[in-house]
């Protein structure tokens, strides 16, 4: 409050200039306690002011980010408009696809190399489970938009209470080390369907997403319950490719075993070849800047 007693010109009594600006504005505006709403306004501006400033930058690159993806989306309004002209099902699956494809582009600059691999009749494609197999949802919106097909999923049972490939998704790392076990129900399936196996990587999928399923405890837990407790941390934007090898033909005088352990050959050589290991995070997100595809 302001002594009454006190002036705004110079001496002994004299008051703070922004003490007699106030008492002047109380004045002229005929209010009372203006100090009081002055030192309120203050303390909030001291109390919103870091809020603001730690908020405002990412508001601001989320904006940006839902620009791009509009943009991405607007860029295909003709192909969304024909197929709702024909099909409400089939614009939907497209406009699901077009998200997807710009969410991978925006975020981690998805590609994919080696499309030209992909038979025109049926196949069966293995990949590396990172910790989410984010990069699958990618490569099937990929496939939908260039080429019109669907993928249907051969997986893990717990597939079908949660997205993933459980068992390398969780125990995995960045050594990449390929965790299948003795498993080679996916190896029938191709020589039941006489289909080829297509063998597929992407590059720092482990960077994107990390688990701590390799530890001793939450490995314990998954052997023997089944279920994935082991926590998740990630998302960070990295460079991720898309890399699909060589198909593995049907043969029909191969056992599931041997095409088993062909397919994890196939699926090392792409990790050994596009993969640095142990993978690292920061290196992957500042491959974002630059065009390097092949890690010798």
């Amino acid at each position: 409050m302001i002594d009454k007693n006190q002036t705004c010109g110079t001496g002994q009594d004299s008051m703070p200039s922004m003490t007699c600006l106030i008492h002047v504005l109380e004045e002229w505006f005929g209010v009372e306690q203006l100090e009081d709403y002055w030192n309120f306004a203050n303390y909030l501006l001291w109390v919103f002011t870091p809020l603001i400033l730690l908020i405002l930058p990412y508001f601001t690159i989320f904006l940006l980010y839902l620009t791009i993806i509009f943009l991405h989306i607007y860029k295909r309004k003709n192909v969304l408009k024909e197929a709702y002209s024909h099909n409400l099902w089939d614009g939907a699956r497209k406009t699901v696809a077009t998200l997807w494809d710009g969410h991978a582009a925006v975020w981690h600059g998805y590609e994919v190399h080696g499309m030209e691999k992909i038979p025109e009749g049926p196949a069966l494609i293995i990949f590396y489970h990172g910790a989410i197999p984010i990069d699958f949802y990618y490569f099937m919106a990929k496939i939908f938009i260039h080429k019109g097909r669907t993928c249907r999923v051969v997986a893990d049972h717990f597939v079908f209470k949660i997205p993933g490939g459980v068992r390398e998704a969780l125990i995995s790392d960045e050594t990449y080390n390929i965790v299948w076990g003795n498993r080679k129900g996916f190896a029938q399936v191709a020589i039941d369907a006489k289909v080829p196996i297509i063998p597929m990587f992407t590059q720092n999928i482990r960077e994107g997403f990390r688990s701590l399923g390799g530890t001793r405890l939450f490995r314990w837990l998954y052997e023997k319950f089944r279920y994935p407790f082991a926590p998740m941390y990630g998302g960070f934007p990295v460079k991720l490719r898309t890399y699909l090898g060589d198909p593995i033909p049907y043969d029909p005088k191969i056992t599931a075993e041997e095409l088993a352990e062909k397919t994890k050959d196939a699926v090392q050589a792409l990790i050994d070849k596009h993969q640095r290991i142990p993978g690292n995070i920061m290196s992957a997100l500042l491959e974002r800047f630059h065009n390097k595809q092949k890690i010798d």
